[in-house]
């Protein structure tokens, strides 16, 4: 008989729990949701009030099934999920599968897992709050109607495959819109006058307010600046004082953990799972800057402890965001005297994070003493300004400076000090210059500054960011790309020595690291959308709807009214979509004709991806139209006929090795050079179109050495079965299957039946909760990327291809 049975979501969680609580307390995990929505169209019962349907996942019924006898035995069940929409969601799950009973059970919730939350949420139990779960409920039908509804639309319009989501489809528009503002930016120049002075062995920098316009502007500026005296004609000194950011919440970890760490979303959240189901940190799911009174006197010992009285500052934050639960707290560690918090890397800079940032938002403010120094120049009235800072009181920023966005103004970062200066002396002048800087469009996003804008706009709530943002990626909306910049030549003109000299120079523009690039996919269907359907993909109104829920989880609301306001507009759209042609929503475009054969040019979306397309199918010549996808960052949008043109010089024959052709081409996985039926992936240092003999032989033999390497034993009478060298060690590949080889057994002697027995001992993987395992990237993905290769030089696009003629 067990007298206490205690449901967490994670088994990591429960093994901090179990540390907690006595003998007469067991701990078990149910693994996250038991009971979801069946992936058929009888889930929803539409005309009964939206009446959902609930089943136990097929890999949790073995856990629902040790669970039920569990619960049976015990005196007492306390579910303990997470203290949130989803958490009450699968407490009340459970308690429907379980088939519990109120007079046995009980739900507690706490935001830390410490011994003292934990005891203090035993002692305080609570009933399931069905207005959290019904919130939850109607989220998940709401978002179940418009993805089985809408994205049939999608299919039969544009190509199968394709999703739609109510929060999804938005974060895309947002993705579109801001590589269209970018494509119509149209930098404009001007001219940046900065000088630097000679003050008692020190450099005085300085710049002029304004800016010029044209070279010739800034060529007479500084014509008129040859000779001239300068001299200090005013010193303005100024306090200023620096607060602190509030503690993190879930979108403002994310920021900081994508600028300071370069995580991931979806990483950031992995890392601080662990650290909360450690006990290290609070729930990293919160909108809340709140810090509890215990956590607040924490954090003042931590800080008077190590830095001094004088440093500490209690501070109280209160959230914008009218949906913010104030009574949750934000992201903090649970001991602010600990300071290593994991042995994992990730982790403990992660924990580091936090904690700073934590403990900074409780200590006093920066004092900081700025100085303008106004420079005249002799011979014209405009004069040259220099700033300086010197911090007379660190504060909060001995411990923890905020990292900014790469569209944030960074003129609130601490200036340097400017040497001793005095109202009427004069400096001598080093060198002046002039030099042309462009306008720069909005930065394209990261996936952390996505999140940033979603939250702005009202959109998604702390658990559905990252999902969102994983989604977008998944589906073929959104890349994540690095993407390398263009030369750009700029002016400088230099005073120095009583003459003024030009010189031009170059820079790099448009280099991206890790952000965010719509597909030509996201551009069609967001434009079908947009048109069809503006509520679903209508930021005020995703806005809104994120609203009700709230409304709904404080009982405000009735969630079957919410859920049949929005569906009637929703399904009379669905039924009119009917009319529209498919022709009208493709985005092909017909981009002119080939001069050399007088065909005609389209450019479509296909299957695999947006391609071009030169003639058509004639039936009676059988003559075929050739096909060339697009490369990285073109888009059919904007595509011209000279584009196209250089597309269809691919595939090409490079040279002949081993009396061979070299062919490079581009596929569904970038460019490529094929050799004697095998595929070699070029790097981005080299361009298909350019690649050499040389440099595409160099590239077969260190793939071919790389292979070598790679190989510990082969079998000539079943090529399906080798031992290979992988990243975590050997490994047997068997077809499509990996298998372990046991400790104690050689790689290298190993026989073929042993190969074969140890592969049919080893079980099939089978996907869990959408994660699919790593497997070793060795004769399976090279298997996989071979066909996709080959796939894609015959079938760039919709249709089957033939090879472009030579030119």
């Amino acid at each position: 008989m067990i007298k206490n049975l205690v449901i967490v979501e994670s088994p990591a969680k429960a093994k901090t729990i179990e540390g907690y609580l006595g003998k007469d307390f067991v701990v078990k995990s149910s693994f996250g949701h038991v009971r979801d929505l069946p992936k058929d169209n009888n889930a929803i019962d539409i005309q009964n009030g939206f009446k959902p349907t609930y089943v136990v996942s097929n890999d949790k019924r073995e856990v629902v099934s040790q669970l039920r006898k569990l619960a049976k035995e015990a005196e007492t069940v306390w579910l303990a999920s997470d203290d949130d929409r989803e958490g009450e969601a699968i407490s009340w799950h459970l308690t429907e599968a379980l088939n519990l009973n109120n007079a046995q059970t009980r739900r507690i919730v706490f935001r830390e897992i410490t011994k003292n939350a934990i005891l203090n949420a035993i002692s305080s139990p609570r009933g399931i709050d069905m207005d959290l779960v019904n919130a939850q409920q109607a989220r998940r039908i709401l978002d179940r109607l418009v993805g089985f509804e809408l994205s049939p639309v999608l299919w039969k319009k544009i190509k199968t495959g394709l999703s739609a989501g109510r929060v999804q489809s938005v974060a895309v528009r947002l993705v579109v819109e801001r590589e269209r503002e970018i494509e119509r930016f149209k930098a404009e120049s001007s001219f940046k006058v900065t000088a630097a002075f000679n003050v008692e062995g020190k450099t005085l920098e300085a710049e002029l307010p304004a800016r010029f316009k044209s070279e010739e502007e800034a060529q007479a500026f500084l014509q008129k600046c040859i000779g001239a005296t300068y001299t200090i004609e005013n010193l303005e000194q100024k306090p200023l004082k620096r607060s602190p950011a509030p503690p993190f919440t879930t979108s403002t970890l994310q920021q900081e953990a994508s600028r300071k760490l370069y995580f991931s979303v979806a990483q950031t959240m992995t890392v601080a799972q662990r650290l909360y189901e450690a006990g290290k940190i609070s729930y990293m799911r919160t909108d809340s800057v709140n810090l509890s009174d215990e956590a607040k006197q924490g954090a003042a010992s931590a800080i008077r402890n190590s830095y001094g009285e004088h440093f500490a500052k209690t501070r109280h934050f209160k959230t914008k965001s009218q949906s913010a639960q104030e009574a949750h707290e934000a992201i903090r560690p649970t001991d602010f005297s600990q300071m290593v918090a994991s042995g994992d890397r990730n982790e403990q800079r992660l924990y580091e994070l936090i904690w700073k940032r934590a403990i900074a938002s409780q200590m006093a403010d920066a004092e900081i003493e700025k100085t303008t120094a106004t420079i005249g120049i002799s011979t014209q009235p405009e004069k040259l300004v220099a700033t300086g800072e010197v911090i007379k009181f660190e504060g909060f920023l001995k411990v923890y400076i905020e990292s900014k966005d790469d569209d944030e103004n960074q003129d609130d970062d601490v200036k340097g000090m400017l040497p001793p200066l005095s109202i009427g002396q004069i400096i001598a002048l080093r060198q002046m210059l002039a030099t042309q800087r462009y306008s720069r469009p909005a930065a394209r996003y990261t996936e952390a500054s996505l999140v940033k804008k979603l939250e702005e706009m009202g959109i998604g709530r702390p658990s559905t960011y990252a999902p969102t943002i994983s989604t977008i990626q998944k589906r073929g909306y959104v890349e994540k790309d690095t993407r390398e910049g263009k030369e750009r030549p700029f002016q400088v003109l230099t005073l120095k020595d009583n003459s003024v000299t030009a010189q031009t120079k170059t820079e790099i523009t448009g280099a991206e690291k890790a952000k965010l690039f719509p597909t030509d996919t996201a551009m069609v269907v967001n434009d079908f959308l947009v048109e069809h359907f503006p509520n679903v993909i209508d930021y005020s109104f995703t806005a809104r709807v994120e609203a009700e829920f709230d409304e709904i989880a404080h009982g405000q609301k009735v969630w079957e009214n919410m859920l049949d306001n929005f569906y009637q507009k929703f399904h009379s759209r669905i039924e009119s979509s009917e009319n529209i042609s498919r022709a009208d929503v493709s985005g092909a475009r017909e981009l002119g004709t080939d001069p050399n054969t007088g065909k005609k040019i389209l450019a479509k979306l296909g299957k695999f991806g947006p391609y071009v397309q030169l003639g058509e199918e004639n039936p009676e010549t059988e003559e075929k139209p050739v096909y060339a996808s697009l490369r990285k960052g073109q888009f059919i949008e904007n595509l011209t006929l000279e584009d196209a043109l250089e597309l269809f010089k691919l595939p090409r024959i490079v040279g002949n090795f081993e009396d061979k052709d070299m062919i490079a081409a581009i596929g569904r996985f970038g460019p490529y050079i094929r050799h004697d039926s095998k595929f070699y992936s070029l790097p981005k240092t080299l361009d298909p179109l350019s690649v050499t003999p040389e440099e595409a032989i160099e590239l077969i033999q260190a793939k071919r050495k790389a292979d070598a390497e790679k190989l510990i034993k082969s079998f000539p009478e079943n090529p399906d079965i080798q031992v290979l060298n992988g990243r975590f060690g050997p490994y047997i590949s068997a077809g499509k299957k990996n298998v372990k080889i046991p400790k104690g057994k050689e790689p290298g002697e190993l026989t073929l039946q042993e190969c074969v027995e140890l592969a049919e001992a080893t079980p099939e993987k089978k996907g869990r909760g959408g994660f699919k395992k790593k497997t070793e990237p060795a004769a399976e993905k090279k298997t996989a990327t071979k066909k996709a290769a080959a796939t894609k030089e015959k079938k760039p696009a919709a249709k089957k291809a033939t090879t472009a003629k030579k030119k």
